[in-house]
């Protein structure tokens, strides 16, 4: 068994950390306020995120999140091909 390649691995949880990011925009996008309240809630085990569920967001705002949530995906990902 080969080693993993830290830039790769890296690069592979990066981008699917966008992807889930993405998802969750097209999933405000698409149902609304209330739907995307009823989703999360769901999702997150009944916690509520009534409070911080925000609809009206910059374009610039979400682009910005995307990149964050890349870097945050490639660094835990190179941490874990790293260890």
């Amino acid at each position: 068994m080969g080693a993993i390649d830290i830039r790769r691995f890296g690069m592979a949880c990066g981008f699917t950390a966008a992807l889930l990011y993405l998802g969750c925009v097209f999933v405000m996008w698409s149902v609304g306020k209330e739907g995307s309240i009823l989703f999360f809630n769901s999702l997150l085990h009944g916690i509520d995120v009534t409070s911080i569920i925000r609809i009206q967001m910059p374009w610039w705002e979400m682009a910005m999140g995307i990149v964050e949530i890349f870097i945050v995906g490639w660094l835990t990902g190179a941490t874990v091909a790293g260890i």
